[in-house]
């Protein structure tokens, strides 16, 4: 059975990040570039700053990612971005990036739910770990943003 390459790309907040995730449970590589430092003398997150950084570091940290996992673009399956929930102009930046991509290396994109993604790590953490099981999720701003308060069942 061949295995499944996928490049995962976070851009909700402030980091930018990108990984290559073998068959869904192993880590080939993940690349953070954090901007905490550039929003500490603001005292929180500012989104349009956070944004423009992205822009900055996008691509960078995306071929940084492909040269850790010894792999080339043409080994990629499938591109899965995070959609949101999120900053939304960090949010475009990565998705207009993994659309771009998408259609130059002709592959699919399949959005993540940042949240759900959280919960998905699991599988990488937990190699054992199988459907079914319930999951709470409790992370801050992204949990206000969950109106239903659902308990995710996976």
């Amino acid at each position: 059975m061949k295995d499944i390459i996928t490049l995962g790309i976070e851009s909700s907040c402030d980091e930018t990040s990108v990984a290559v995730v073998k068959n869904g449970r192993e880590v080939l590589s993940n690349i953070i570039d954090t901007q905490i430092p550039i929003h500490e003398k603001y005292g929180g997150v500012v989104p349009e700053i956070a944004s423009r950084n992205h822009i900055e570091a996008i691509s960078r940290v995306t071929k940084k990612a492909i040269k850790e996992a010894k792999i080339q673009f043409s080994d990629i399956d499938a591109i899965t971005p995070t959609y949101g929930p999120g900053l939304v102009g960090a949010l475009l930046v990565g998705l207009s990036y993994a659309k771009a991509l998408s259609f130059a290396i002709n592959k699919p994109l399949v959005g993540v739910n940042h949240i759900e993604g959280h919960i998905a790590a699991n599988y990488i953490t937990h190699k054992e770990l199988k459907p079914e099981f319930l999951c709470m999720m409790m992370s801050g701003g992204n949990t206000r943003n969950n109106p239903d308060k659902r308990l995710y069942k996976i």
